[in-house]
């Protein structure tokens, strides 16, 4: 029998809970191992502050948003070598120790990956799963969360059409992706997008504006932009509300803008999401059983394999100018800037 500990670090984002009912309900029902639940990500292991969890207590949690576990951005491993962090390197392995946990199960973001290589580092055997509604975590095609904030945004888009058209207006809306435009691309493909804009994808107010007036002299008098949060701005204003000013300035044309912000990261998963989870969790609790550590749990294809975790640390995967929703979007005649 092996005990092994789940954390859940970073933002929130739908299908964690999945995940950790995927994790636990493989390990208690197929291999008989005991499972330990960490409260508030890596503080927990510098506080000792944990739960055992059980299969009834798994009850519930597919559908339900957000983690029962708790989550911070607590970072345990900075990059000096002061003593201080010396003593909560030693802290964090007393109390794995004091845990009696033989693996620990990581899920989170980019940062969590970092963090949970560095445990890895120190000896700690360490198995990862990569969350993110942003789907930029290097080495996965695909990361939960993201097919449900997809659905969220591009059902705000298809709502923002009637509005569009009715006042004769463009409408931006702003979408999550800091330095990722995953989620503006395939929700602006996805609702219609008349401009997409991407971190990744430099742009000129001058194109966006003459796709705009093209758009109103075929006689299509409303248009739909749709830009990631992390665009270029001028360093004050939010995406959406620079994008919004930059275009009534430049068209003359009434614009307002849209920010969905945390509504993309909360609430119930999608369906794909669930099963996603649902098999990441339980391909995590594989490779501890076989005793494969230091790995993170990946999606490709459509298989669910995993990666070394130091390969995947550090990197970020970002969209390709060449991605085939870019290319079929130029196409078709969609400004990407």
């Amino acid at each position: 029998m092996k005990k092994i500990g789940i954390l859940t670090s970073g933002g929130d984002c739908p299908g964690i809970n999945a995940t950790i009912r995927g994790v636990c309900k493989t390990a208690i029902n197929h291999y008989g191992m005991e499972v330990t639940g960490i409260h508030s990500g890596f503080l927990g292991l510098l506080e000792n502050d944990f739960e055992e969890l059980t299969d009834a207590s798994m009850s519930g949690l597919l559908n339900r948003g957000g983690t029962i576990l708790g989550t911070s951005r607590e970072k345990p491993f900075k990059k000096n070598a002061s003593p201080e962090q010396q003593e909560r390197r030693q802290l964090i392995l007393d109390n794995i120790e004091k845990m009696q946990l033989d693996a620990i199960v990581c899920i989170g973001g980019n940062g969590t990956q970092k963090s949970a290589a560095k445990l890895a580092g120190i000896g700690i055997p360490v198995v990862s799963i990569p969350k993110t509604i942003d789907n930029d975590v290097w080495g996965t095609d695909l990361t939960f969360g993201f097919d449900t904030a997809v659905t969220i945004a591009t059902d705000a888009i298809d709502r923002l059409h009637s509005t569009a058209s009715s006042h004769k207006r463009v409408m931006v809306i702003e979408v999550m992706g800091h330095k990722a435009g995953w989620i503006a691309l395939y929700s602006g493909m996805a609702g219609g997008g008349d401009v997409i804009l991407l971190p990744e994808i430099p742009y000129n107010i001058q194109n966006i504006r003459d796709a705009i007036i093209e758009r109103i002299n075929k006689g299509r008098t409303y248009s739909i932009i749709v830009v990631a949060e992390g665009i270029p701005t001028d360093g004050v204003k939010r995406a959406g509300e620079y994008m919004a000013q930059m275009i009534e300035y430049e068209t003359g044309i009434e614009t307002r803008e849209t920010v969905l912000g945390y509504i993309q990261r909360g609430g119930s998963p999608t369906p794909f999401d669930r099963n996603l989870a649902t098999r990441m969790g339980g391909h995590a609790t594989e490779l501890i059983a076989q005793g494969n550590f230091n790995r993170m749990v990946a999606m490709k294809g459509n298989d669910i394999i995993s990666v070394p975790l130091e390969e995947i640390a550090g990197r970020l995967k970002t969209v390709p100018a060449d991605h085939d929703l870019v290319v079929q979007g130029r196409r078709m005649g969609i400004c990407f800037g």
